[in-house]
């Protein structure tokens, strides 16, 4: 199913049943985060902030979150804002079309025609179809990251950004963000890693496993009415398509969730490697792309082999016990770091395709920590 259009996200106001079930079959949903100013208020609302994204912004964070039929694994891919992809024709809000091209860059997808651009060029990329999409601004990270009352995430070493708004200053050890504060986290590129876009991605994988085990540990995810309330505050927060706009919806998302088991969460980036066009972009990385594309498409689950990003190491200090049974053991934090045990999962990690050892990322389950630079 494509997007229709985009909807007013008002959705129902009607809380679930308590006994609400998790969706049917897989999931696939696109998120996207734009770097618009316009409507952001405060610090961005000057000539500058303006003058740097207005209007629908770019797409700098696009992700894709696919849960299986059997919902026994999930895996959640971001895709680089400078990875230079096909795009197919795009609708644009007057009624013509913006023409198809075969080198765009992927975080220009939503200023060329919206939140629909964005799903065809993925869908185009992946050759999955892409049924739910959601867009989120700057307001709307600081809305949601409170609303789940903050992430814990660990810091292997400080980390300053002056480029974030605010400036964000992290001292190493375990750092409650929420807020505004969590926003420069997510936003933070000169302040982890090398400095780039890829090392952004990983920082930002440090937090969505975080998350993932706040949410498992805390028991909302067999929680529908507390799902309600994140689902309302989403829905209040997000530009929607017209498949997402009632809360209920986003619960039975979430629900299918429910008995996935962190181990078999997977975060990763999408397999790239050095524009030889331009040494400042990246293109698909042929042999990792075509294994992620065709899990996706085959319902596979995704298990990788290599190490976390340019900006996440594993945490080495976390207390962790062996899995039953074993994971496959190119998926162990053992295999992939020495000395480190496995995260407890209550489900068994299912095989499927194995990524090459390039390919970087981490489970839910594999606690990280994120790195200055």
């Amino acid at each position: 199913m494509h997007l229709a259009h985009i909807a007013d996200p008002s959705g129902s106001t009607t809380a679930p049943a308590a006994d609400v079930a998790a969706i049917s079959g897989g999931v696939n949903l696109l998120l996207t985060g734009t770097d618009t100013r316009t409507g952001q208020g405060g610090a961005y609302s000057t000539s500058a902030e303006l003058a740097a994204s207005a209007g629908a912004g770019n797409n700098d964070v696009t992700m894709l979150l696919h849960i299986a039929q059997d919902h026994h694994s999930a895996s959640v891919i971001s895709f680089p804002r400078d990875l230079m992809v096909a795009v197919p024709t795009c609708p644009q809000t007057d009624g013509s079309t913006a023409s198809a091209s075969n080198r765009v860059m992927l975080n220009t997808t939503l200023a060329r025609g919206g939140l629909s651009c964005v799903v065809v060029t993925i869908e185009k990329l992946t050759g999955l179809q892409i049924p739910f999409a959601a867009q989120i601004s700057f307001d709307g990270v600081t809305a949601m990251s409170n609303a789940v009352g903050g992430v814990t995430v660990c810091i292997a070493s400080p980390i300053n950004d002056l480029y974030t708004n605010p400036p964000l200053h992290l001292a190493a050890g375990q750092q409650t963000i929420l807020g505004d504060e969590a926003l420069s986290f997510l936003r933070s590129r000169h302040g982890v890693g090398d400095g780039s876009d890829l090392g952004r991605i990983s920082n930002q994988q440090v937090f969505m496993a975080a998350l993932a085990r706040k949410v498992e540990s805390g028991g909302v995810l067999g929680n529908p009415v507390a799902l309600y309330a994140l689902a309302k505050a989403a829905t209040g927060n997000m530009l929607l398509s017209d498949t997402l706009t009632n809360p209920t919806t986003l619960v039975q998302i979430a629900l299918a969730l429910k008995d996935t088991g962190l181990a078999n969460m997977v975060f990763l980036q999408y397999p790239t490697v050095a524009d030889p066009q331009d040494v400042n972009r990246v293109i698909p990385q042929s042999t990792g792309a075509t294994i992620v594309n065709a899990a996706l498409v085959a319902d596979q689950p995704i298990v990788l082999s290599g190490l976390p990003g340019r900006a996440a190491v594993i945490d080495k200090s976390a207390a962790t016990a062996t899995a039953t049974p074993p994971p496959t053991p190119s998926t162990s934090a053992s295999a992939r770091t020495p000395g480190v045990a496995t995260p407890t999962t209550t489900t068994p990690t299912p095989t499927g395709a194995v990524l090459p050892s390039t390919v970087t990322g981490q489970t839910a389950a594999e606690q990280t920590c994120s790195k200055g630079n």
